[in-house]
């Protein structure tokens, strides 16, 4: 039995949109619990100065002290209110530009993927069959007895091609039903070799099908040795003829045909020998189907020819042949994960700027404000250029708008520091593709800028703007 990694039982992944829902709800249930104690608190102290109003000056002191300590914890109780509102807010819209993204991701792969999806021209190899009688044994019950009875019956046979010489051009015009769907125009002629090699003389069926999903068929013809030959019934396609031992003929097989962008030739499984495949896809963007490679690839007028030749005894089992290659959705997925994330990146950048400047009430709402904005218009411009590209505009606009945070130039540049650090560089890094590496940078670099800020005291900001600065 095969075991299935499970990874570390117990710890949660926040990138589960259930999990991440319900870790906010344990957190915003935590600072209710917290306003509730810092609310039991101001009244403890409200109470105990009421009571000792008339005493020492030792215990109003005393009182003052604690007095300023709580306008100091409510100041910041009402940072941490305001941040949780725009988190929980910028979560729910970033949820949902995720989902609305995500739909119209799918509906751009399901758009792209409708212009090859469905039918397909298939050309299955013809096939020499003959029937020869074998003896059949069976039991049957006659009265009380039972009776064996041995009779005759016919089975078919077949017998392998000895050569296939196939020549296929392939046209592509617009599909006038369906806008940016294709189709093929295709000019079919095949010459097959049949060789007698039993010992004896046998009559023979050539049987040879059009090709399966056409829209439009026209002058199917088989010949024998130059003479057409006509089916006796209508919608069947075998074709009788006697060979003597070691004898040959040939079998010429043309047509005209319309249908899906693909076609394909289907030798269920035969022993080809003597055989070459020449496909010439007179149209850009063509490629080989099913991953059996041609033996010969090469530009001509203008398109490709794609040829395959099997000397002796080859048996492909999948159908293979000519599609028209369309460029894959790529970079599927990578908005939706960032969108998810966003949140925690916000939180990351402000933390910076608390570390780093003094932040009031204002300026923490219009950093939140301009942060989820400029998600969100990178949400709308990625559908229409390139993620990183948009990213690279938008963040010009972010420095822009971080450079007015304090009151002097230093404090303009360590806003424009944190921001780099704190939210383009991630925001990038989830939209290219070394995350880790360029997550990794903008790590070291916000931990760097905080140890120049605070431990080696290498920027120091102006005395004349406090990092304690009052509401």
């Amino acid at each position: 039995m095969v075991e299935i990694a499970q990874g570390i039982p117990g710890l949660p992944d926040l990138t589960q949109p259930t999990q991440l829902i319900e870790f906010g709800k344990q957190l915003l249930r935590t600072f209710l619990i917290l306003t509730g104690l810092v609310g039991v608190l101001g009244i403890a102290i409200a109470l105990l100065s009421f009571s000792l109003r008339r005493d020492e000056p030792e215990q109003a002191i005393f009182i003052g002290e604690w007095l300023f300590r709580y306008s100091v914890l409510l100041r910041g109780l009402q940072h941490t209110a305001l941040i949780l509102i725009l988190l929980v807010g910028g979560f729910f819209l970033c949820s949902t530009l995720s989902t609305r993204y995500h739909f119209w991701e799918q509906a751009r792969v399901a758009k792209v993927a409708e212009t090859v999806a469905g039918e397909r021209l298939e050309q299955p190899a013809p096939q020499l069959r003959y029937v020869i009688s074998a003896p059949y044994t069976y039991n049957t019950q006659v009265g009380d007895r039972l009776v064996r009875v041995q009779e005759k019956r016919a089975i078919n046979r077949f017998l392998a091609l000895t050569g296939s010489q196939i020549e296929v051009k392939i046209d592509q015009f617009p599909d006038p039903q369906k806008q940016g769907r294709a189709i093929y125009l295709l000019d079919f002629s095949a010459d097959y070799q049949a060789t007698n090699r039993l010992n004896q003389a046998e009559n023979f069926f050539f049987e040879i099908s059009p090709p399966n999903g056409y829209s439009l068929l026209q002058n199917f013809k088989v010949e024998r040795n130059g003479t057409r030959l006509q089916p006796k019934n209508p919608g069947e396609y075998s074709f009788p003829f006697r060979l003597q031992p070691n004898e040959k003929t040939r079998f010429r097989v043309t047509y005209k045909a319309q249908g899906a962008p693909r076609w394909v030739y289907n030798a269920s499984g035969q022993l080809l020998s003597n055989f070459r495949l020449s496909v010439l896809a007179n149209f850009p963007a063509a490629d080989f189907a099913s991953g059996i490679v041609p033996t010969e690839s090469k530009e001509e007028a203008k398109g490709t020819r794609f040829t395959w030749v099997f000397d002796d005894n080859v048996s492909v089992l999948n159908p293979f042949g000519v599609f028209t290659a369309i460029k894959p959705a790529q970079n599927t997925g990578i908005l939706p994960r960032l969108l998810i994330l966003a949140p925690a990146l916000f939180l990351w950048w402000l933390l910076l700027l608390y570390l780093s400047l003094p932040m009031s009430l204002r300026d923490v709402a219009i950093a939140g404000a301009t942060f989820f904005a400029c998600i969100l218009a990178l949400t709308y411009l990625s559908r229409f250029v390139n993620a990183q590209i948009a990213w690279t505009g938008i963040s010009l606009v972010l420095l822009a708008l971080a450079w007015g945070l304090g009151s002097n130039r230093r404090v303009h540049l360590a806003a424009v520091i944190c921001s780099i650090a704190g939210a383009i560089l991630p925001v990038l890094g989830l939209l290219v593709a070394y995350s880790g590496l360029t997550l990794s940078l903008a790590g070291l670099l916000s931990v760097i800028w905080l140890a120049v800020r605070h431990w080696y005291n290498l920027y120091p900001l102006t005395s004349g703007y406090s990092i304690t600065r009052s509401e």
